[in-house]
């Protein structure tokens, strides 16, 4: 496919470039062969792309299944009724999925194939600029429970990933700050450069109308590798990608205590905030790194004050049913400094008292 980069990770052939999608057919034939596909999408995606995904294919009448968009959609019971549809619709084991969406989209389509018939293969089309540098990269699919999210899923690698730039043109601005949250954590756990770089380019990352179709492409291009490098050297997460939950672990809990009101690029900023403060009061991460941080994502328009509405016992109770705890001990994945993370001797996970995280939640409070 002309003009696209090209990284490969866990048998997953990652495209990145502009205009992608309209010709992904020959890439999608490669991949899966002459499988039936469907398309998996939800009712804000499916009018921008749909019918172009479809054309792409070489069939107009390629079937879709539609979900309503949003967090509160990436459940069992959305696993559930699009499992049913397949069924009755008849597809067999030689089909494949097309994920065309953001990271919601993405996460269940990957569940759904994981489980569908003990496994049918998929392909992530990311439309986000969070599920293009995050979601879509490293396997990890599921549905989010009341318990909190992402607890019931399987590690299920796409076949394909087309992250066509072009979808970006029709995000709206929030969802592009949304997106720039997991840049900012990949940078803080794996890049000074690129966190330099961020800094240097938030007006344009920002705009209005978002940014030029080449800063576009070099940014995607640039977070794909940084989370692809993690990722081919700890698929299971047993060590080394803990480090990509910089964040996460408060930021889940507020995510799931805002009841997904809160998007969730703006909840990983508030986490990474927290458990950057936390860091330096257990004397983990340098002095000033909070509010380094900070200021790189009051630069790309993300939120650095924890809204004093959420309760302090409601987030440590939410945390203590985060995916990374062990025997009741919660573990973060903690900052040293920019570009270097905490506790390899521990499999970089690093279990912090109630008291640490009180003080850290206290210090991150909005006025």
């Amino acid at each position: 496919m002309n003009s696209a980069t090209a990284l490969d990770l866990h048998g997953s052939r990652i495209l990145i470039g502009t205009g992608l999608l309209d010709r992904c057919g020959p890439e999608l034939q490669r991949a899966l062969g002459t499988r039936r596909l469907a398309i998996v999408t939800d009712d804000t995606v499916a009018p921008l792309w749909g019918d172009r995904l479809a054309a792409a294919t070489g069939d107009a009448t390629t079937p879709r299944f539609i979900i309503p968009a949003g967090e509160t959609n990436k459940t069992r019971k959305s696993w559930s009724r699009i499992t049913d549809e397949l069924l009755d619709a008849g597809l067999g084991r030689d089909s494949a999925l097309l994920a065309l969406g953001g990271g919601v989209v993405g996460d269940l389509t990957g569940f759904v194939a994981a489980t569908y018939l003990r496994g049918i293969p998929f392909v992530q089309i990311p439309t986000t600029l969070l599920a293009m540098i995050d979601a879509s990269i490293g396997g990890k699919t599921g549905v989010d429970t009341r318990a909190g999210k992402n607890l019931v899923g399987a590690f299920h690698h796409p076949a394909l990933v087309i992250a066509d730039t072009a979808t970006l043109g029709t995000l709206p601005a929030v969802q592009l700050r949304n997106g720039l949250a997991e840049a900012v954590k990949h940078a803080v756990v794996a890049s000074p450069a690129e966190f330099t770089w961020l800094d240097s380019h938030a007006a344009e990352l920002t705009q209005d109308g978002g940014p030029s179709t080449a800063v576009a492409e070099r940014l995607v291009r640039t977070h794909v590798a940084l989370k692809a490098d993690v990722v081919a050297r700890d698929e299971r997460e047993g060590g080394l990608r803990k480090i990509l939950n910089f964040g996460h672990t408060v930021g889940h809990a507020i995510e799931s205590l805002s009841h997904y009101e809160l998007l969730h690029g703006e909840c990983v900023a508030l986490g990474m905030m927290v458990e950057a403060r936390a860091a330096e009061l257990a004397g983990i991460g340098e002095a000033g790194l909070a509010d380094t941080i900070a200021a790189l994502l009051t630069a790309v328009g993300l939120p650095t004050a924890v809204p004093r509405h959420f309760d302090v016992d409601a987030i440590l109770a939410a945390t203590r049913t985060d995916k990374k705890a062990r025997e009741g001990r919660v573990e973060y994945a903690l900052p040293a400094r920019i570009g270097v993370m905490a506790g390899a001797d521990r499999a970089y996970g690093t279990p912090l008292s109630d008291d640490v995280v009180r003080a850290a939640l206290s210090a991150t409070w909005s006025a």
